[in-house]
């Protein structure tokens, strides 16, 4: 805090203002004129900070933001022009209206020049007090506005980031579940493939052929659940032969026919890349099956440099893109471009009504 005349000048060592109340830093080196203006401006804003010449306010400036600066164009050491080319050059100030207060005197060109340096307006002395204090207040309430405007956009970033986060954790957790899920059922298959009966049961076929008969039905309903929870094929030849057997398999069981495509040389995925398109080939045969209404189905497996790619087109009746996207049937949909995000992957639906649908499956290669 420093005294000249009796006036207190903030600089330096003041104290930084709070960043939610407007400030004005008038600045001149007559001390009767900051006099006049500090009473003038005070009813305008609560912090009316003082400096008697450009190297003060630069000082000012560095420690607090201000709605508004008014400046005497002319001024011993750095005078208003030079102090307010150097309040546009620093990032915290760039953007401050400055109002030059001035003598009459100022021709044309001083008047360029202090637009030149940034200023937003001039002002002749001697001062029209209601003529200065209304430009003031403009320039009061945009800052106010502009406060308004920055938190919200703050709360805003923040409940997105929030929204972001949650989202990523939901993702990771049903990752997760999918995962303790797969190694589930691969060890119930296991288990049920490892205890199958054999063929050839002499104690029970000497009982009764019924009983017979019924342990058969058994065992293949066992072997069926078996084979549903998680096929051998997908782990013992890979994801091609699995995607053949699935089709193969769901065009016996629901006489839709399937025209399958498959690569002479079909790439090796990671498990966790098959098990993910195996999950969604079968979700799409059952839409196939449950929806469509169709009576064949073309499957596509094709590869380029740095992706899989994996086609299920129906005759069906064709979903709409409005049923796609709002449709409760877009659960599972969306439960397939679930399983693509953590490997970068999509899922592409393509329908037309009567004219059937085309879903295209792309798995990058790599690491996930």
């Amino acid at each position: 805090m420093r005294y000249w005349n009796g006036l207190r000048f903030d600089n330096i060592d003041a104290v930084e203002a709070n960043a939610s109340q407007a400030s004005i830093l008038v600045v001149d080196d007559d001390p009767k004129t900051l006099q006049a203006l500090q009473e003038l401006l005070q009813g305008l804003a609560p912090n009316i900070v003082l400096a008697n010449s450009g190297e003060a306010a630069l000082r000012c400036v560095l420690k607090q933001d201000f709605a508004v600066i008014l400046m005497d164009a002319r001024m011993p050491g750095a005078d208003g022009f030079a102090t307010a080319r150097l309040i546009r050059e620093h990032p915290r100030s760039r953007y401050t209206p400055i109002i030059f207060v001035t003598g009459a005197y100022e021709d044309l060109r001083s008047m360029v020049r202090g637009y030149e340096a940034g200023a937003v307006d001039y002002v002749l002395k001697p001062v029209v007090p209601e003529f200065l204090t209304s430009k003031v207040s403009v320039f009061i309430d945009l800052y106010f506005k502009n406060e308004v405007l920055t938190r919200e956009i703050a709360e805003r970033k923040r409940a997105e980031e929030g929204l972001k986060t949650s989202q990523e954790n939901l993702r990771a957790l049903a990752a997760r579940l999918q995962s303790v899920r797969e190694e589930e059922w691969k060890r119930m298959s296991r288990e049920i493939h490892a205890h199958r009966l054999p063929p050839n049961q002499k104690a029970l076929a000497q009982r009764t052929k019924s009983m017979l008969g019924l342990i058969d039905d058994t065992v293949q309903s066992v072997r069926k659940i078996a084979t549903r929870l998680r096929p051998e094929v997908l782990d013992e030849l890979g994801l091609a032969a699995a995607i053949g057997w699935q089709a193969r398999d769901f065009q016996m069981r629901t006489g839709i026919r399937c025209k399958i495509s498959l690569p002479a040389d079909p790439p090796v995925l990671d498990q966790e890349r098959s098990t993910a398109a195996f999950r969604i080939f079968q979700e799409l045969l059952t839409n196939v099956a449950r929806h469509a209404n169709a009576t064949r189905a073309d499957v596509v497996m094709q590869a380029d440099a740095d992706r899989l790619m994996l086609v299920v087109e129906d005759n069906g009746k064709g979903i709409a893109a409005e049923e796609a996207v709002f449709s409760p049937k877009s659960l599972g949909l969306m439960g397939m471009r679930e399983r693509m995000l953590p490997f970068g992957g999509n899922v592409e639906i393509k329908g037309r009504p009567g004219k059937g649908t085309r879903v295209t499956v792309s798995v990058p290669f790599g690491l996930k």
